[in-house]
């Protein structure tokens, strides 16, 4: 694994941490193969339920770094999207944890992210037009998805960067924290999720992140594809049977 992304476990969380607080967490085609290959452990590892998305130094990340990018190198990945995540997000969760600053592809990284924990003194921003370019690893296709167009298109043409505060009022950011505290308050997140069976989450995520590409015709149809599995599962009579005896499920992803 690349020095440029720190990978630890913490229980059942992976913590992916990109590493380059010099250049402020700028985004580079080594730290994006790095961040792509540690979602899809995150995703392969029976061990793992739940990830964490973060950056060094107090700085979330400030974008893709424009020297490498001079150079000819990009941090997407073909078929992928931006950090290997853009596109195609593990089918696990994953939470961003932010602090400082993310702007430009280190805000697309946080689009890209299910859930966001930021710190009060953070800042979030689109400012590719400031610079005659477009959010184009996943800000303009994806931030309406997540706020009403009309707070969308402020941000995306204006370049402004909005406080955490801000988000968290535009629905973009799910906890505040104090500064210094976004990956602590993005791991007690995270632990709450990984209590619940694997499978279960999954497959919510799943429907979740689908249904707006579903017909109405098809949704429950297309949701029954995806959940009767898991009402058949094991973890399934697992959690009955942990709820009428009063205890904690194990849970065995099967």
């Amino acid at each position: 694994m690349s020095e440029k992304v720190l990978i630890e476990r913490h229980g059942v969380v992976q913590v992916i941490t990109v590493n380059r607080p010099v250049v402020r967490n700028a985004l580079d085609a080594e730290v994006a193969a790095a961040v792509a290959a540690a979602v899809d452990e995150l995703d392969a590892s029976p061990e793992l339920r739940v990830g964490v998305l973060t950056g060094a130094g107090g700085t979330f990340s400030a974008g893709m770094d424009l020297k490498a990018w001079q150079r000819g190198e990009s941090p997407s990945i073909e078929g992928r999207g931006l950090c290997g995540i853009a596109m195609t997000p593990p089918r696990k969760p994953l939470i961003a944890a932010v602090e400082g600053w993310a702007l430009g592809g280190g805000f697309e990284l946080v689009l890209a992210c299910d859930l966001v924990v930021a710190s009060r003194t953070a800042r979030l921003g689109a400012p590719e037009v400031k610079r005659s370019l477009v959010a184009r690893g996943g800000g303009a296709l994806q931030l309406a998805d997540r706020v009403p167009l009309t707070l969308a298109l402020e941000l995306l043409l204006t370049g402004e960067p909005v406080s955490a505060e801000r988000a968290a009022d535009m629905g973009l950011v799910n906890r505040l924290t104090e500064e210094g505290e976004a990956l602590a308050g993005a791991l007690t997140l995270a632990e709450l999720i990984a209590a619940n069976g694997p499978l279960a989450v999954a497959a919510s995520k799943r429907i979740a992140r689908s249904a707006a590409d579903w017909s109405h015709a098809e949704r429950w149809s297309r949701q029954a594809e995806i959940s009767d599995p898991v009402f058949a599962s094991e973890d399934a009579k697992e959690g009955a049977s942990a709820f009428a005896e009063k205890r904690e499920p194990v849970w065995r992803g099967r």
